[in-house]
Formats: C-alpha cells, sequence, structure tokens
C-alpha cells in the first residue's frame, strides 16, 4: 500500500492525519499510551507523516501522550500540530492568567518534548471567540506570528466552527500570515452547516484546507440499517466510514483529513483507504447526499432572514435554528461553548413569541414554538462554567507533570 501525499509548500503530506482528540483510553479513563505508540508505529510505517494534537485534549494530556510516541520515532520522520485555546478564554482571566501565550507556549513544547511545532493553529475561532483573539491586550496572534519569524512554529494557520463572517474577518486580517485554515468539513454538514460556503471561502482566499470531523464524530460511520445496506451494495469490500473519506478525496483544495481514531483496527481501516481505492462516482455522490438529506430530519430553515426584519428584539433567527438542527442531530462540545459565548438578549428565551416571523417566514416554520423548543434544550444543558473550571483545574495539572 503506498499512502496518498499531497503538496504543501514543497513538502510532502499524507493526506491523512492522525488526530488525538479521540485517543484509546483505559477503563479508568486515562489514555491507553500501549496502543497509541501500537497506532503511531503503524501510522508512520505506513505513510502517515502529520499528527495533530491541542491543549485541551484530553485534559491536556494528548499532548503529553503523543509527544511520547512520537519522541520514539526520528524527529524528521514526522510533522506536529498543536493548537492555542483562546476560545477557552472567557472575560475574567487577565494577561497573567495559565492563558498567556508565551506560558501555554511553553508549556507545549515541553510536553511534545520538541524545540518547534511544524504547524500551530490558533484554535476554534468562533464567533464568540474572535475577540479575544483579535484582543491588542491578549496578543495572540503577534506572539504566534513572532514565534513563526523566530522558527518556533514552521506554518500557521487557525481552526474554525465559526461563521462565514466570522472566518472572513480572520482573513481580511491576519490572511497574509495564515498558511491553512481547519473546518469541519463532510457530507452531512456541506448543507446542515453550510460547510460548503465555508470551503468557498476558502478556494476563493486560496488557502489551503484541513478537514476536522470527516466522519461527524463517528455519527457517519455508524449508520442505520437501511443505508448501511445501501453502500455495502456497491462497494462490499469497503468500510461504511471509507465513503466518508473518499467523498473528502473528491473536494478541491483539501490537503489534509484529519481522522480522530480510538483503537487499532480504526487506524488500519484508515490507512487503507487513503492508499488504494477509487474516488466516488456520480451515482455513489447522489447517493450520499440522499442519504444526508433523511438524515438531517432538521428544521427546514434556507437562512433567507425574511423572518430577521420584523422580528421586534433582533434575534439572528437563522442562526438560532440552525443551532437547534446541530442540538437535534448530534450535539457537540463546540455547539455548546457557543451558546454559552451568547449575549443573554441573542438567546431564544428573549423571544416575545409575537409571530411576526412565522408570518413571514416562506418554508412556514412555526418560528416561536422552534425557539421556545431551543431556549428549552439550552436550559437543559450542564453548569457551564462549572465544567470550564473543572477543565482549567485539569489542564493545570497536566501542565504541573
Amino acid at each position: 500500500m503506498s499512502m496518498k501525499m499531497k503538496d504543501f509548500k514543497g513538502i510532502k503530506l499524507s493526506n491523512m492525519g492522525f488526530g488525538a482528540m479521540r485517543l484509546p483510553t483505559l477503563e479508568n479513563g486515562e489514555i491507553d499510551e500501549e496502543q497509541v505508540f501500537r497506532m503511531t508505529d503503524y501510522a508512520i510505517e505506513h505513510g502517515v507523516n502529520y499528527f495533530d494534537t491541542a491543549y485541551p485534549y484530553h485534559g491536556g494530556k494528548s499532548e503529553i501522550v503523543m509527544g511520547k510516541a512520537l519522541k520514539r520515532h526520528p524527529r524528521d520522520s514526522f510533522y506536529l500540530a498543536t493548537k492555542f485555546p483562546g476560545h477557552q478564554i472567557r472575560g475574567k482571566y487577565k494577561k497573567d492568567s495559565i492563558y498567556d501565550p508565551a506560558t501555554v507556549f511553553a508549556d507545549q513544547l515541553k510536553k511534545c518534548q520538541v524545540d518547534y511545532f511544524d504547524f500551530y493553529l490558533m484554535h476554534n475561532i468562533s464567533d464568540h471567540a474572535l475577540d479575544t483573539y483579535m484582543d491588542t491586550e491578549w496578543g495572540i496572534f503577534d506572539y504566534f506570528i513572532e514565534q513563526k519569524k523566530l522558527g518556533k512554529i514552521k506554518y500557521l494557520g487557525f481552526s474554525t466552527h465559526g461563521s462565514i463572517p466570522c472566518m472572513a474577518k480572520v482573513i481580511e486580517k491576519y490572511g497574509e500570515h495564515l498558511d491553512f485554515c481547519q473546518i469541519q468539513l463532510n457530507y452531512l454538514d456541506w448543507t446542515l452547516q453550510n460547510a460548503m460556503g465555508k470551503w468557498k471561502l476558502l478556494q476563493d482566499a486560496n488557502m489551503p484546507i484541513w478537514v476536522m470531523e470527516p466522519l461527524r464524530g463517528g455519527k457517519l460511520a455508524n449508520l442505520n440499517e437501511e443505508n448501511t445496506a445501501k453502500l455495502k451494495a456497491l462497494r462490499p469490500d469497503e468500510s461504511i466510514a471509507s465513503w466518508g473519506y473518499r467523498w473528502l478525496q473528491g473536494i478541491p483544495g483539501v490537503t489534509m483529513v484529519l481522522s480522530g481514531m480510538s483503537d487499532f483496527n480504526q487506524m488500519v481501516d484508515n490507512v487503507k483507504t487513503f492508499s488504494e481505492g477509487e474516488s466516488l462516482k456520480d451515482n455513489e455522490l447522489d447517493l450520499l447526499f440522499d442519504m444526508a438529506e433523511g438524515m438531517k430530519n432538521a428544521i427546514p430553515c434556507t437562512a433567507c432572514r425574511y423572518c430577521c426584519a420584523g422580528c421586534p428584539k433582533g434575534l439572528d433567527i437563522p442562526n438560532l435554528l440552525r443551532i437547534y438542527n446541530d442540538f437535534r442531530y448530534a450535539p457537540n462540545l463546540m455547539t455548546k461553548l457557543e451558546v454559552m459565548g451568547m449575549k443573554p438578549e441573542a438567546l431564544p428565551d428573549a423571544c416575545i413569541g409575537c409571530g411576526k416571523c412565522r408570518i413571514a417566514c416562506p418554508q412556514n416554520i412555526d418560528i416561536p414554538t422552534e425557539l421556545k423548543g431551543l431556549a428549552k434544550t439550552i436550559k437543559e444543558l450542564p453548569d457551564w462554567e462549572k465544567v470550564c473550571q473543572q477543565r482549567d483545574a485539569e489542564q493545570l495539572a497536566a501542565r504541573q507533570i
């Protein structure tokens, strides 16, 4: 087998990268280091040369374990990526907090046991984190641009679950310093989260695309019996997961596809997918999109924004309905963090139920009722202040290991 490779600024990158957000764990919740070592060895032996971790993964321990695993291999045999957790900074934090860029960066180099990072990302520049990332007091971008000049970072990029306008602001202000952008991209979110629009923005900006959540956190590798049978009828010798990856292999501009593998068998299957096999045919692509439409069970909002014009509270109704669709299909941490960062007047319980939006909606959506449903869902979320405090404590403990 020969791993598929992509050209990137004069170097060769394996089209598949090993993402370390969902590493295998033991019964006590700790990372299974022995299995991670085995997976890392297999990856490198079969041509995978890109490894992606981040400061928050596994309570701050992912960087430590990946550092140990990669230290056993020559430094020039792999490219290592990690990320700065600016999305975790909240208003109460000051410049001398545990999120000071210089402190975090020094800690990451130590934990990963390297002198430099091949790739470094501003982590999750979402709409609620954008102001922090651009805050001159924090100086986050300035610091990491300087580290790039010093050779401590070879290639600088950003990951985002944010809106298209949010992405556009980052590219407009810092694009000349950025080498790539990492987005959530898969055949379901192509329309569900308008990943197609984000892809087009990056294509127009001539910015290479890194892909996260290619299988929507495993959702697209575990389909119902009906959809599984349809795919197996066409490609009986390939896994269901391979379909999501092969779809991405046909998307222009995609340089790196990250797979967050949590056991050795997944590594073996994914290496096979990225080393052999044909790209999807037109009838297979049509089948995937038909399946995606059936999976959504979504509120049929087209984001025409007719509902916004007469809203007395000025709510961004299409965005709220998008968030509700995310919660209904597959709630994830990023969606929860997005809600946590919203101002009270922007949340759905600000709706007074006047019904003007319902009258204006060409899709005949009962918007006030849907907003009530979203408000109820949000109220049932965990206490995210406590969740974040626990996360900070775990990461501080990991720094002291």
